[in-house]
């Protein structure tokens, strides 16, 4: 069998596996090699499209792939037969590294750290800034009511963490139910829990489904005060109702990393928008246990055992 893995992952250390597959590193930016268009596994993070759609045309012998993102958006849009061709996801990879993010976008948006960091390149004190805020505004996480939409295994990493600091957390998905201790409600009682918010967390996949969820009608329902974080997919948002709000201030404020179009245009509302805080899609950073995923289901394909994660 023949592995082919991306350059695009530092460190990534897959010198276990040379007696179950031959291994080759290739360039995620540029035209899979003439000599390794035999391939049969392919291994993607990060990949331009030009390279995955290339790769789609020209790897006729591939029977799996091994995406190390949480979905698989950017593979089916290349154009690869999942019906000929295993397709496995890298669920599980980002959990730890974007629940630290969205905390840290979340703490930034109450303690306003971006507009002491303005303040300070102009070398100036911001007073207001310090002693005490009014509890009507969203200055802290003790206390506060954090709605997480999209409660997958990313919202059960950020959870705990969110409560340990004296949050009250509530998550939105598919199906309503009780996960790892917090309450979690159908999409049906958006209209209900919106007003009751102080910060969402959007955690979503991107699909035609999500597509501008959270719209201009959805936003009206937030609290004047409250923050908005996205750390998963940009098409989840309408972004020009997003700015309207910003505009109008009936929404405090947003933090985002993720985007309609990435990278962000120069023409895009948001670079001016009050109180946004941009985040150039670095939440992900690198798939933690990437090695010992790619080990582990490629185990199971030689010895034709289900893979984990397989869409």
């Amino acid at each position: 069998m023949k592995l082919l893995y991306p350059t695009s992952v530092p460190g990534l250390d897959l010198q276990s596996l040379k007696a179950l597959a031959s291994l080759h590193p290739y360039d995620v930016k540029s035209p899979i090699p003439e000599e390794h268009v035999d391939a049969d596994i392919l291994v993607t993070w990060s990949n331009a499209p030009e390279n995955l759609k290339d790769a789609a045309k020209r790897l006729k012998n591939l029977k799996w792939i091994q995406s190390l993102a949480a979905g698989p958006n950017d593979v089916l849009g290349a154009g690869f037969d999942a019906s000929k061709i295993i397709i496995t996801t890298g669920v599980g990879l980002h959990d730890h590294p974007v629940a630290e993010h969205a905390l840290g976008l979340l703490l930034c948006g109450a303690r306003r750290f971006f507009e002491m960091r303005d303040y300070q390149l102009q070398s100036k004190w911001p007073q207001h800034l310090g002693g005490s805020f009014p509890r009507s505004d969203f200055t802290t996480l003790r206390g506060s009511r954090v709605l997480i939409w999209g409660f997958g295994s990313i919202a059960k990493t950020l959870a705990p963490h969110l409560t340990l600091l004296g949050a009250e957390v509530k998550g939105i998905a598919r199906s309503e139910g009780v996960r790892n201790g917090i309450q979690v409600y159908g999409e049906d009682k958006l209209a209900e829990l919106l007003p009751q918010t102080d910060a969402l967390v959007m955690i979503l996949p991107g699909s035609a489904a999500t597509q501008n969820v959270l719209n201009a009608e959805r936003l009206k329902l937030l609290p004047k005060h409250a923050w908005l974080v996205n750390v998963g997919r940009g098409v989840s948002v309408d972004e020009d109702a997003l700015v309207d709000a910003l505009e109008k201030g009936e929404l405090a404020g947003a933090a985002l990393d993720v985007f309609q179009t990435e990278p962000l245009p120069e023409s895009s509302r948001l670079w001016k928008a009050p109180n946004v805080v941009i985040s150039p899609h670095a939440a992900g950073g690198r798939p933690v246990g990437s090695a010992d995923l790619i080990a582990s289901n490629l185990q199971c394909f030689l010895t034709e055992k289900p893979l984990r994660n397989t869409i």
